[in-house]
């Protein structure tokens, strides 16, 4: 049963590939067999962390907004290790305001920039239709492969406010309509491109993980622990099993699913 979890003989691509997920993404494909290429918008980092992983890793410059750009990445790929069999759309931004005193006003609907909306449309639901189709009409073509779009809880469920209270009452700021309006898209995308893919033998799933504890304010981690059943926030490594069995073949029968790891957020 084991050897159905197996990557040999795969090649992984992971978009934002440097990221806080994105390494813990590369890692999990490299120790599970894969020949992985590591892509993110600063090339000089993918290579450096590609370094570390070992000879079956490279690492490749890739702006997943950019159609050349994935274009060019993909021709340095399969010069170097053939078509790509596993892709991971991971790649994404969030809320990143001008400064911590306007973050509470630029946050809330009322004041959101409207350049902030469409960058994160940009990046989160152009980026994965961008590499979809670059990277996955090879697949298509070849009559399989396993494309995961990684998304969010905040896909699924509306964002609870009350994460970004502090214990006197004081807000934060809000989570903004950009990230759950893009990744609610993502997991829409990822339903059309199963059906539309199934019968050429391409599996297309989402991985929706729950918040990772980054270094956050204390009060965050502590609301958001309370929020969720196991009591804690997740690890960057808490998604490396998900990961793997999504783009093994013991996931064979699964697509156009929405495979949820997020300590019970949801559950309630």
């Amino acid at each position: 049963m084991l050897s159905e979890f197996s990557l040999k003989d795969k090649v992984a691509l992971v978009t934002g590939g440097v990221g806080l997920l994105g390494r813990e993404h590369c890692r999990a494909l490299y120790e599970g067999g894969a020949r992985v290429v590591v892509a993110d918008i600063d090339e000089s980092a993918a290579r450096d962390f590609a370094g570390t992983l070992g000879e079956r890793a490279m690492g490749v410059g890739l702006n997943v907004a950019d159609m050349a750009s994935a274009k060019s990445a993909q021709t340095r790929v399969e010069q170097a290790f053939g078509m790509v069999n596993v892709l991971v759309n991971n790649a994404a931004i969030n809320d990143r305001f001008e400064s911590p005193e306007l973050a509470l006003e630029q946050s809330s609907f009322e004041k959101y920039p409207l350049e902030l909306w469409t960058k994160m449309l940009e990046v989160n639901v152009t980026g994965t239709f961008i590499c979809s189709q670059v990277f996955g009409i090879p697949m298509a073509e070849a009559g399989k492969g396993s494309i995961i779009n990684v998304a969010s809880t905040y896909g699924v469920v509306a964002p609870d406010q009350g994460l970004y209270l502090r214990k006197n009452g004081e807000r934060m700021f809000y989570k903004s309509a950009g990230y759950p309006a893009t990744k609610g898209a993502v997991i829409s995308f990822t339903r059309f491109l199963a059906a539309y893919w199934g019968e050429k033998g391409v599996r297309v799933n989402t991985l929706s993980p729950g918040g990772v504890e980054n270094s956050q304010d204390k009060e965050f981690v502590d609301n958001y622990s309370v929020r969720t059943p196991l009591k804690r926030m997740a690890s960057p490594r808490d998604y490396r099993g998900a990961l793997v069995f999504l783009a093994s073949d013991a996931s064979n029968y699964m697509t156009g699913a929405n495979l949820i790891v997020d300590g019970g957020w949801t559950a309630w």
